[in-house]
């Protein structure tokens, strides 16, 4: 008999390459990657991608100005390209 912690591991990674698939367009991490330059990419880190937002940290207050001015184009883009965002 399998321990339900297997089990649960089995289907979570089952899912998550289900949903997040990486190179198809379904992985918003991977995404930022190719709307960010690699310069706006050292200033950020990804936290998670959850019911539609994506969660990311900046290192400073002048980088969390930057994006918030970059916010819509860069959303529009993401949405363009993974309908779940």
């Amino acid at each position: 008999m399998e321990a339900i912690k297997d089990t649960l591991e089995s289907v979570m990674r089952a899912w998550e390459k289900k949903l997040l698939k990486p190179g198809t367009g379904d992985n918003p991490e991977l995404l930022l990657k190719k709307f960010l330059t690699k310069k706006e990419l050292g200033h950020i880190k990804f936290r998670y991608f959850k019911k539609g937002i994506i969660t990311f940290d900046v290192d400073s207050s002048s980088w969390l100005y930057y994006f918030n001015l970059k916010k819509e184009n860069l959303l529009a883009g993401l949405q363009r390209e993974c309908a779940a965002v």
